[in-house]
């Protein structure tokens, strides 16, 4: 059974950063692009940041480039967004999924997702 466990968010003030954790298991993690995706209230659920199998290559949104970093450990079968910066139009759910290559959407069914909130 596919699990994804994010974790990691919280309250931020604008400009801090916080280091978001996704644990995946029941799928072989190494064999997949993975992504984080975001999704805030009222709108869809959006693509962040993808990396591919060995973290050869990553690709983000244009509006988080610079700020974001994401990251991955095939040993521990993890995956890391590392956000810097951060702005309250970051304010999101932020999920963990595998992603797929054709049009970036998620293979697995979502997990809970982990709370980002950036408020002063």
């Amino acid at each position: 059974q596919v699990q994804l466990v994010e974790s990691g968010g919280g309250l931020v003030q604008p400009g801090g950063s916080l280091r978001l954790s996704c644990a995946a298991s029941g799928f072989r993690f190494p064999g997949y692009d993975m992504g984080w995706y975001r999704q805030a209230p009222g709108k869809e659920r959006e693509l962040v940041a993808i990396i591919t199998t060995l973290g050869s290559s990553r690709n983000y949104l244009d509006s988080v480039k610079a700020r974001f970093a994401i990251s991955r450990d095939n040993a521990k079968k993890t995956m890391y967004l590392q956000m810097n910066s951060l702005k309250p139009e970051d304010t999101a759910v932020y999920y963990c999924n595998a992603a797929r290559r054709s049009d970036g959407l998620g293979f697995f069914d979502w997990g809970q997702g982990t709370q980002v909130t950036v408020s002063s």
